[in-house]
């Protein structure tokens, strides 16, 4: 049975339950894999999220397609697959052609009108195809696959605005710029809690954290508990699978399988997987309204 679906179910059972489905960016069949296997021995939903560096420059989209179909068809739980800050609106179109009923337009770079005027344009045409559409408000710091965001240029959500925004757009979530960046932190994220609880009273469709690899587990668990959602992850998968790979290869320097070389990369991922599942508590939330 095939169950890629949007995200628009899933996000709106976690709100309800309290819960935030975890967001895990792929690169490759290895991380795919991991992702969907520790998440259904654990129960949860997932989704799987591949920046337009992953879905249009290196694996393709068909190819993720494909393999996560693969794992719905061997694991029992819910899985979607969705566009993450994308901000080139045709590529969104072609993907949402393609079979893709989860995005992320990010305007967040433009100005607010310019903004709400591409994410009603991306909502649109998603909406024709019964899929899904996040888009960011607030500007996080560090870097997005090929986008990067000084500190001095992020800036924090505002609540008013979001409601506004929202309201205009039509999105399904929202994502929110409350403290967190992309990437490893230089020093101890602050996350500014007393926004995030105003933008939940101002706005009533499911919230995304962004930039939650390197965030200590109480600061997460603290977001899910004022209204956060969604709960993305890149950075800390990327960095023990390396890790593991590297040591692999430095205590086997003749070794050239990479079924041999991968495999430690994919344990010390599935490690990250587990644990973010149980920060996000979404084990054991598959089939739970």
């Amino acid at each position: 049975m095939n169950r890629i679906r949007s995200t628009r179910e899933m996000l709106k059972q976690a709100q309800a339950g309290g819960y935030a489905v975890p967001a895990f960016n792929i690169h490759n069949m290895e991380s795919l894999q991991t992702v969907a296997q520790t998440a259904a021995a654990l129960g949860s939903p997932v989704i799987i999220a591949g920046t337009p560096g992953t879905i249009d420059a290196y694996a393709g989209g068909d190819f993720i397609q494909a393999m996560a179909a693969a794992c719905t068809s061997r694991w029992p739980i819910p899985i979607a697959i969705h566009l993450d800050h994308f901000e080139d609106v045709e590529a969104i179109r072609k993907n949402i052609d393609a079979g893709f009923m989860s995005c992320m337009i990010d305007a967040s770079m433009l100005p607010y009108e310019e903004n709400v005027a591409k994410v009603q344009e991306v909502v649109a045409y998603a909406h024709a195809f019964d899929a899904t559409v996040e888009a960011e408000l607030g500007r996080l710091g560090g870097r997005e696959d090929d986008l990067t965001v000084a500190d001095g240029d992020a800036a924090l959500t505002d609540p008013v605005a979001a409601a506004d925004f929202v309201q205009r757009t039509g999105i399904d979530s929202l994502a929110v710029a409350i403290g967190t960046a992309h990437g490893l932190y230089k020093g101890e994220p602050h996350l500014d809690f007393e926004r995030l609880s105003a933008i939940r009273q101002k706005v009533d469709i499911p919230l995304v954290l962004h930039g939650a690899s390197d965030v200590p587990d109480d600061l997460v668990t603290e977001a899910i508990r004022r209204g956060i959602c969604k709960v993305n992850v890149a950075t800390d998968l990327k960095i023990p699978f390396a890790q593991a790979v590297r040591e692999y290869l430095e205590a086997h320097p003749g070794e050239s399988d990479p079924r041999h070389y991968m495999t430690p990369g994919k344990e010390a991922m599935a490690q990250v997987v587990a644990h973010k599942i149980a920060v996000c508590g979404s084990a054991g939330r598959f089939g739970m309204a």
